[in-house]
């Protein structure tokens, strides 16, 4: 097998560093040893995006994605958006979006070129709070689920007083979608609790209907 080679490291704000392998063509991003994002698997990070604008059922909302990562959502996002949409994306790590345009620009392909879209350099709760009625869908993947895997500081969007605050930064009818790499029975209760109706979703990690089974909440706001 060929052997996997460190390209950079980010530091992450009250968390632990990030670091960016090349294997081949093929990305990885790890957090200790837990490996947060390969560029091979996409299919349920694109399905983050795509189902939440199914269930909005408008082409020009105004998104809020939390984190950029390897481009993913926002990709897919942009692929079915029309061209009236804005999203938003707020990325803590400046670096990812540095690596974003350059070790991994093919994989990038001008997303954050795109008139539609503009990158906020901030902690997603900090830009979700100082939201109030401002975005049509929230579309959270900055864990590998509703803790805070990354950083201690993102608890803090999965507990009461994170979504109530999502829910005030939503417009009417809007959706708060956390996609995450396991179930968390608890994590859905508390989402019923803080006044969302929910839907818990399945989806596969490849975009060919294999891999790993992840979970996607949509939380609509009542």
């Amino acid at each position: 097998m060929t052997p996997r080679e460190l390209i950079d490291t980010a530091d992450v704000p009250g968390g632990e560093p990030l670091r960016l392998f090349r294997r081949g063509s093929d990305h990885m991003i790890v957090l200790e040893r837990n490996e947060l994002m390969n560029s091979r698997m996409s299919g349920s990070e694109e399905a983050l995006a795509v189902m939440t604008i199914e269930r909005l059922g408008e082409k020009a909302p105004h998104l809020l994605i939390g984190g950029y990562g390897m481009g993913f959502t926002l990709r897919a996002a942009l692929g079915v958006l029309g061209k009236d949409a804005r999203v938003t994306v707020a990325e803590l790590v400046p670096k990812i979006i540095e690596w974003a345009k350059g070790p991994m620009v093919e994989l990038t392909a001008g997303c954050l070129d795109d008139p539609r879209v503009a990158v906020d350099i901030d902690d997603v709760g900090a830009v979700i709070r100082r939201g109030r009625a401002s975005y049509d869908a929230i579309l959270l993947d900055v864990d590998n689920g509703p803790d805070g895997l990354t950083r201690p500081g993102n608890d803090g969007l999965y507990g009461m007083r994170g979504l109530e605050a999502a829910r005030m930064a939503l417009t009417p009818g809007g959706i708060l979608a956390v996609w995450s790499a396991a179930p968390d029975a608890k994590f859905a209760r508390r989402m019923k609790d803080a006044d969302f109706a929910v839907e818990e979703v399945g989806v596969r990690a490849r975009s060919n209907g294999k891999g790993p089974r992840h979970v996607i909440w949509f939380g609509v706001k009542r």
